[in-house]
């Protein structure tokens, strides 16, 4: 049975492994302590916790071991984001959203109803939209979504086919003397930290096109184009060239953790600017370009 969403939201599902508790309850306040007790009674009450027939589950209800749960995240009191997406395109396939600064694309941390997806639901009325990439939350521009199930495999190749062409625009420190437009490799992998990447020696498996767009005094606007899509390259690849993106509060160095409070007069110098591609489902030659701007602009 399918589990269905709920302003917006679609559920998570948890297994239930065999294990000492007496409750549903028990087990979902162990294995989930990030949730308090009151957060969840709430969710059990307002019916936001189902089995796997999609009826809602007591609090109190025995513990059974190779069953499942499907459950809702609820945030009291979630922030507010001072800007909302906007569509860029629409058709009966596919949704080109404009994302700002802050905006988690899917639902995370503090943000649910605030996050992309969640918005473009409410907007669309559509319950199968799915993100096709992803981008940081830190980072704005342009973020696509499939509308049609069938559609998702055929647009997902894009990306993993590399035959996406992605530019964005970021702003950093100019330096006349390192050699653009150039292009840097590098092997990234998860750092200790684990909201942060880093280069290590070996094999590239991450190349980025870099060029100088326009200079103003001791800063510039550059265009990166991502040939891969790992975590973070672009803000690395930038900072192992000395030239950190303005606003960045992980590199080089931490300034802000990722559940720190938002400094919105300060956003990531980042913009995922146009994408442009061969429309796998209708054939079209299709290409879009954020609206958004950075603190220099061509």
């Amino acid at each position: 049975m399918r589990i269905p969403t709920r302003n917006g939201i679609g559920a998570s599902r948890v297994s239930l492994p065999v294990g000492p508790w007496p409750t549903v309850l028990d087990f979902l306040l162990e294995r989930m302590p990030d949730v308090s007790r009151d957060e969840w009674l709430h969710r059990f009450e307002n019916g936001l916790v189902l089995n796997v027939d999609a009826q809602p589950v007591a609090a109190s209800q025995a513990y059974t071991p190779r069953t499942k749960l499907y459950y809702y995240r609820h945030i009291a009191n979630e922030p507010v984001l001072p800007q909302k997406a906007s569509i860029v395109f629409e058709d009966e396939h596919l949704i080109v959203a404009d994302k700002p600064h802050f905006m988690p694309v899917t639902p995370a941390g503090r943000y649910v109803q605030q996050s992309l997806l969640v918005q473009l639901k409410h907007l669309t009325g559509n319950d199968d939209l799915v993100p096709l990439h992803r981008i940081d939350r830190e980072t704005a521009g342009l973020v696509m979504f499939g509308k049609r199930l069938q559609d998702r495999d055929a647009y997902h190749a894009l990306f993993r086919d590399k035959a996406m062409h992605k530019v964005y625009e970021a702003v950093a420190a100019y330096n006349p003397s390192l050699e653009l437009p150039r292009t840097h490799t590098s092997r990234l992998q998860p750092d200790e930290l684990f909201f942060r990447t880093q280069e290590v020696a070996g094999e590239p498996n991450s190349e980025t096109r870099i060029s100088p767009l326009k200079v103003e005094g001791a800063r510039a606007l550059y265009q990166l184009e991502p040939v891969s899509g790992k975590r973070h390259q672009l803000r690395v690849h930038m900072m192992a060239l000395g030239l950190p993106l303005e606003g960045d509060q992980f590199y080089p160095t931490v300034l802000r953790g990722p559940d720190a409070e938002e400094d919105f007069s300060n956003p990531l110098q980042l913009l995922a600017k146009s994408v442009a591609f061969t429309d796998p489902v209708t054939g079209e030659a299709r290409e879009f370009h954020s609206a958004l701007r950075l603190s220099i602009a061509l």
